[in-house]
């Protein structure tokens, strides 16, 4: 393993997770989980678009390409960074590096308020989607940034059929790290990578890991 990172400066990394309103699913196809995704890109600039409904089917058909005509507003403008990602059919989790005073509830909010406007729309359904407010937990040190990644990285494992194949799973951001990566700058992949010898290094550290090592990590932190 590579020299690790400090966690200093202005820049603050976060964990945030949320659950459908009384664990309902919040996902219920591709479609769901690709407007999600969509989300997760376009909305880390703190900029609107008026067409966002076809960008985000263009996008479910041509992934980050979709996005070129709107790539450099975005990043002009850009207020967190997207490090990892898992939707699981009932809840998410993110990783998100804060560029801006207020970066990741912004972000949140519409992201949020975005999604569940569609999902409402779609399922004819109204009301909350999402459960309370969702949960942002500060990433203050190098050890727990890697435990978490591999945690994140490594849920997948808890639904049927997939316990060791969370590697090629689509609907996380395993396989941009240990593959090639779908993403381009969407994706901040060298906070993590960096501290890697090659992908398949940090591949092997996410396999080697369990869920036990993250929720002891946690219980040891100081109050």
């Amino acid at each position: 393993m590579n020299k690790e990172i400090t966690f200093e400066g202005e820049h603050s990394v976060y964990h945030i997770f949320s659950r459908g309103v009384e664990k309902r699913d919040i996902f219920s196809d591709d479609d769901d989980r690709n407007r999600f995704l969509f989300l997760l890109c376009a909305l880390q600039g703190n900029v609107f678009f008026n067409h966002i409904s076809s960008l985000a089917k263009k996008f479910g058909q041509r992934g980050t390409s979709a996005l070129q005509e709107i790539e450099r507003d975005i990043f002009n403008a850009q207020i967190v960074e997207l490090i990892g990602f898992v939707l699981m059919p009932n809840h998410y989790h993110l990783m998100l590096l804060e560029l801006q005073e207020n970066g990741i509830s912004k972000f949140m909010s519409r992201l949020g308020n975005s999604y569940t406007k569609y999902f409402n729309l779609k399922h004819k359904r109204n009301g909350y989607l999402f459960s309370s407010h969702c949960n942002k937990i500060l990433v203050d040190t190098n050890e727990y940034l890697l435990h978490l990644s591999a945690y994140i990285h490594r849920n997948p494992r808890e639904l049927i059929g997939w316990r060791n194949k969370e590697s090629k799973y689509p609907w996380s951001s395993y396989q941009d790290y240990i593959g090639s990566n779908r993403f381009g700058n969407f994706i901040n992949r060298s906070i993590l990578l960096d501290q890697f010898s090659s992908p398949e290094e940090y591949g092997a550290f996410v396999s080697s890991s369990k869920a036990k090592d993250y929720e002891d990590f946690l219980a040891n932190l100081p109050d």
